[in-house]
């Protein structure tokens, strides 16, 4: 059924519940998990430069904080006795939502399962929503998991 699933993290709480979640199904159905962080190198460089900040040295320090989030997912998987895999991918233009899309059809992804932060309004409008798009423009199933303080 779900033989392949793609979790995108990020760090956050909401990230996990989605983890956590995948990492459930996983251990039901016998599923490999593949666990990809990305680092928005495009949206940082913009922010670097409007801020006149040192652009490599903000880009290693995400990266470096992107590696430790994927050791924690992995631990996490692996101490469930799951079969995972880690990626960092980067987003050099678009958006993130890009990148997961495409990891889930290079990987062959049978299941996204993906933290919402679950944003309404003015919020969602202006910080727009990867999970969102995901959703919208995933060819196989996306789980969308809600952060525990979202509004209903």
């Amino acid at each position: 059924m779900y033989d392949r699933i793609l979790v995108p993290v990020d760090g956050s709480a909401t990230a996990k519940r989605g983890l956590d979640e995948a990492l459930k199904i996983a251990a039901k159905l016998g599923s490999t998990v593949r666990v990809i962080h990305v680092v928005d190198d495009m949206s940082m460089m913009m922010a670097a430069g409007a801020l006149a900040t040192n652009i490599g040295e903000l880009l290693m320090s995400l990266a470096s904080a992107g590696e430790q989030v994927l050791a924690d997912a992995k631990g996490a998987a692996q101490s469930k006795g799951l079969s995972v895999d880690i990626a960092m991918r980067h987003c050099t233009a678009g958006r993130v939502c890009d990148v997961i899309i495409e990891e889930a059809s290079t990987w062959s992804s049978d299941l996204i399962v993906i933290g919402t932060h679950g944003r309404r309004g003015a919020g969602r409008l202006l910080l727009g929503s990867d999970a969102e798009q995901v959703l919208r423009r995933a060819s196989v199933p996306v789980l969308l998991v809600r952060d525990s303080g979202a509004p209903a």
